[in-house]
C-alpha cells in the first residue's frame, strides 16, 4: 500500500482560484493538480529539466563551432608558412 502524507500550505486567494479553475478545466481534483505540479517541480532528470528551461524561454544555445578541417586540408593550408623560420635557422647555423 502506498504511504501518503498531508501537506498544508498557505496561498493567496487569487492563486487558489486559478488552481481550482485549471483543475476544473482538466477535469481533475485540486489535490491531483497540485500533486502533479509538485512532482514535476522536483523531477530532476535532465530531459525534464531541459523541457522546463525551454518552456521558460531561458535556454541559450551557443553557436556550433565550424567542423574541423581534415588533416590534409590543414597540411595544405600550412604549406610555406615555415619557410621564414627554416631560413632564419639556416642563416644562424651559417654564422656559427
Amino acid at each position: 500500500m502506498l504511504s501518503m502524507k498531508q501537506l498544508i500550505t498557505r496561498i493567496d486567494d487569487d492563486l487558489h482560484r486559478r488552481l481550482k479553475q485549471r483543475a476544473s478545466e482538466q477535469d481533475r481534483s485540486l489535490n491531483d493538480l497540485v500533486s502533479g505540479v509538485l512532482a514535476a517541480a522536483v523531477q530532476d532528470d535532465a530531459a525534464s529539466l531541459r523541457r522546463r528551461i525551454d518552456r521558460s524561454g531561458l535556454r541559450v544555445l551557443p553557436p556550433r563551432p565550424p567542423s574541423p578541417r581534415s588533416r590534409e586540408a590543414m597540411i595544405e593550408r600550412q604549406q610555406g608558412s615555415g619557410r621564414a623560420v627554416s631560413e632564419a635557422l639556416a642563416a644562424d647555423r651559417d654564422l656559427s
